[in-house]
């Protein structure tokens, strides 16, 4: 909060209409003895600022580009301000929130948008004129660089882990929330010809969005009567559109927070959000966080490495997908076991480099036979073992080996995984603010409005906590 009590040309400034602020700096986060009286009137302005003065806008440049002759300077915080406006008040168009702001022009003046033409006596400007026009407002939100919404973000997690201390973030969960573009690929009554979910045509709605399984599922092939069954597909939920990662933590007493987020296109797996996504974790926190849980999507040997950490026994609560090798079991020092039992010792090691995630990977072979041939035969005769016996190729990480050893019955593990509801409930609150389709055509718009909802379901988290302290 600024304070312009001893600044003397203060109240000059103020008659004659400007406000002695830096120019990225929306008007709200004045103290509110300096609102013109309208504004001080208007119960939704005061509404509003009460939310927006949570987010640090300090962290914000002026504006994105250099004036050209013609062109108002108009603050990067207005438009993101009305951009959260938009949300909260859940407006459905750009037009929609230019009407509402014109009606409210105590909201004008709280964003920070230059105050032009002839007003009335009570209201000192013409709302039409100060505004940007609806297609400016939509072509706006396609323009922000993504990374200043997340510097926001970063100001706060800082908030709350100054009220909570290390105690923030200790348990996370993650997923994923598919978004449908806006295409006609989509709508399941327009007709096209050509077919809706060819990958190479791409949509001509919406020149970023790709093609992706929301859903799949095994199911055995219908067939005419008296013929035998045929064998399973897979029957999928095809979508052209995105996806948005998110990283949340529940706030005892107050609700779920979101850490860290992140927007690809439908093409990308789930597993592929997850190391991106700690990275912000990890730069917002200053630390790993100690336990994490997710559904059986991230059910990958680097989840569970990543958690793994025997000084606070942490680990990640995640399901074991149903497996085509069946499960392994290891010996004390880690070696896999054959089926026959025995510890397969680690006859070389090579660097994948092609995985999602570059590693080093064994090649475990029989007992029986290497390093050395022993003379003994397999005890169980197994159909490898006249061919070099039982071959195994697996990362050489910690977490290849937990994935199959984690306890998933035991109360530790129920806990943490419990905790997996705390993402599911902010996506809740994200459709309700409509994440799950939005009316924008490429992926940077559809970036910045997924992260100024979740900068949103923040702020109404914050408010709970202050209004709590209080």
């Amino acid at each position: 909060m600024l304070d312009h009590t001893n600044n003397t040309s203060f109240w000059s400034y103020f008659r004659a209409g400007h406000v002695p602020l830096p120019a990225h700096l929306p008007r709200l986060v004045l103290a509110d003895r300096f609102q013109p009286r309208y504004v001080q009137r208007c119960p939704v302005t005061q509404r509003t600022i009460a939310q927006l003065r949570l987010l640090d806008w300090e962290l914000l440049p002026a504006t994105l580009a250099d004036r050209k002759q013609g062109e108002r300077l108009v603050p990067l915080a207005a438009y993101i301000g009305a951009y959260l406006v938009r949300l909260e008040q859940q407006l459905p168009t750009f037009g929609a929130l230019r009407r509402f702001l014109a009606e409210h022009p105590g909201l004008i003046w709280a964003l920070g948008f230059p105050e032009t033409g002839r007003g009335s006596r009570h209201q000192p400007f013409d709302p039409e004129q100060s505004l940007p026009s609806q297609a400016h407002f939509t072509r706006k939100l396609g323009m922000l660089p993504n990374d200043l919404l997340q510097e926001l973000l970063d100001g706060q997690v800082m908030w709350l882990h100054t009220r909570l201390g290390d105690e923030l973030g200790q348990i996370v969960s993650v997923d994923t929330k598919h978004i449908l573009a806006w295409v006609k690929e989509n709508n399941p009554k327009e007709f096209i010809k050509e077919g809706r979910f060819d990958k190479e045509r791409q949509p001509a709605g919406d020149p970023d969005c790709k093609l992706g399984c929301k859903r799949q599922r095994n199911q055995v092939t219908p067939t005419k009567e008296g013929q035998a069954v045929s064998e399973k597909v897979s029957i999928g939920e095809y979508y052209w559109g995105y996806a948005s990662g998110v990283v949340a933590t529940k706030v005892p007493g107050i609700g779920e927070f979101v850490l860290a987020e992140f927007t690809q296109t439908f093409d990308f797996g789930d597993v592929t959000y997850f190391l991106p996504l700690m990275a912000q974790v990890e730069q917002r926190l200053g630390r790993r966080p100690h336990f994490g849980t997710a559904d059986a999507a991230f059910d990958a040997w680097y989840v569970y490495d990543y958690f793994h950490n025997p000084a606070h026994d942490g680990f990640a609560a995640v399901p074991l997908r149903q497996l085509k090798q069946g499960h392994r079991l290891f010996d004390p020092s880690g070696l896999p076991l054959c089926a026959a039992g025995l510890a397969m010792p680690c006859h070389s090691t090579f660097t994948n480099r092609t995985s999602l995630v570059q590693h080093q990977r064994g090649r475990y072979v029989c007992p029986l036979l290497h390093p050395e041939p022993t003379g003994d035969v397999c005890p169980i005769n197994h159909p490898l073992w006249p061919h070099g016996g039982c071959k195994l190729v697996m990362p050489t990480a910690s977490g290849a080996r937990i994935r199959y050893q984690l306890d998933r019955e035991s109360d530790d593990y129920q806990v943490i995984y419990q905790q997996r509801t705390a993402v599911e409930r902010i996506f809740s609150q994200a459709v309700a603010l409509g994440i799950e389709r939005p009316k924008l055509r490429n992926q940077l718009a559809i970036a910045n409005q997924n992260s100024l909802i979740y900068l949103l379901v923040n702020l109404r988290a914050m408010q709970r906590l202050g209004n709590q302290a209080a």
